[in-house]
């Protein structure tokens, strides 16, 4: 795909950027980076969900 010597394009993505520019390569990592940061967010999400219920259990039980 890329010569030794030519500049791999910026695998820096944005969200609906053209895609034609990248290789096979650069498309399967651009893939698995995007899966592992997925899987960040959704467990991010998963801590903020189980922080935000210890808080609620803490302030509705006070009767």
């Amino acid at each position: 795909m890329f010569e030794e010597d030519e500049p791999r394009p910026d695998l820096r993505y944005r969200i609906g950027e053209n895609l034609e520019s990248y290789s096979v390569v650069d498309l399967e990592e651009l893939m698995q980076n995007l899966e592992a940061e997925i899987g960040r967010v959704k467990l991010e999400i998963d801590r903020k969900k189980g922080d935000l219920n210890a808080a609620e259990s803490l302030f509705l039980n006070k009767t």
